[in-house]
């Protein structure tokens, strides 16, 4: 067991090697000056050159990589180019609602879909059935944003449940910062149990179709324990492949909903970096997405051995 965490372990390095160069060289060599834009329309080329010497952008490309590659090893992502901030210091003050959006997201996600497609498979050709093969077609053609629009007019507009944006710190209160999570979170988690539940619901379908799951029945085990213990546990592999699957998408979708719901998160950072052609501030959400997400699936790949213990070896 130790020899397979330390071998998944050593194998994140070099990936985290190539996101970094590809992400650094993706926005070093993509169309714009970011000197120009801090410059102003009216600056004179002499005042922009200026800026570009100050910034470090006026050395070859090799050598701001190796200047950037050194400073990440020592745990500094620079300087934004914008706020002229840690970059560091930016992501610390927005990742707050961003985990909590994330965290929430996974918990109400699996929770829901999981026994949504055991139940799916279990009752095969039911209405049930149907259903959540409706609610999954639904999850992947309709857009985030037009779900939190929906969910916005509806919960927020017309019946006035809950606030429409913004974002409560926990130290507030519970409830404070509960309700302004409740539509973020349903918006985000719709594409994701729709994910999930399909595919728990094909792979329990496939086990419950194996020998040993009409063994089970003919020895008379209650029908909850054969779905739990035998069917869904022999099933977990791919339901856990597909969870870390979703985590790109619930990446991506966290940009969107706390765009639309106004959260000040990590997404709303992007967004704000993107527009403001602010290279570090970039890089350095990108690399933490991407040592998230590697993270995360590196956790999940050790996850396996609770189901398969084969793949130790």
């Amino acid at each position: 067991m130790f020899a397979f965490i330390a071998r998944r372990t050593l194998a994140v390095i070099p990936v985290l090697g190539v996101v970094a160069v590809f992400v650094f060289l993706l926005l070093r060599l993509s169309p714009g000056d970011p000197a120009a834009i801090l410059a102003g329309e009216t600056a004179r080329p002499e005042d922009i050159e200026r800026i570009r010497a100050a910034l470090g952008l006026d050395k070859p490309i090799w050598t701001q990589f190796v200047t950037w590659l050194g400073a990440l090893l020592q745990g500094d992502l620079g300087i934004s180019i914008h706020s002229r901030v840690p970059v560091a210091t930016l992501i610390a003050q927005r990742l707050e609602p961003t985990l909590a959006l994330a965290s929430t997201t996974i918990v109400a996600s699996v929770l829901i879909a999981v026994p949504l497609g055991v139940i799916a498979a279990w009752q095969h050709g039911s209405w049930i059935d149907r259903g959540v093969m409706v609610l999954s077609v639904l999850g992947f053609s309709v857009p985030v944003f037009v779900v939190g629009y929906l969910l916005i007019y509806g919960f927020a507009m017309q019946l006035q449940w809950l606030p429409v944006q913004g974002y409560a710190p926990i130290g507030k209160g519970l409830w404070p910062f509960a309700e302004r999570l409740i539509l973020p979170t349903a918006t985000l988690s719709f594409i994701y149990v729709a994910l999930i539940a399909r595919i728990t619901r094909a792979s329990v379908l496939e086990v419950l179709a194996e020998d040993y799951v009409r063994t089970a029945h003919a020895k008379g085990l209650p029908e909850h324990r054969v779905l739990l213990r035998h069917a869904l546990r022999n099933a977990a592999v791919p339901i856990v492949t597909v969870i870390g699957i979703g985590v790109a998408l619930l990446i991506s979708g966290v940009v969107v909903t706390e765009s639309v719901y106004n959260l000040p998160g990590l997404g709303r950072l992007t967004v704000d970096a993107v527009l403001a052609r602010d290279y570090p501030t970039i890089q350095g959400l990108i690399l933490v997405f991407s040592g998230a997400y590697v993270f995360l699936n590196l956790l999940i790949d050790i996850a396996y051995t609770a189901f398969d213990p084969r793949i130790r070896y």
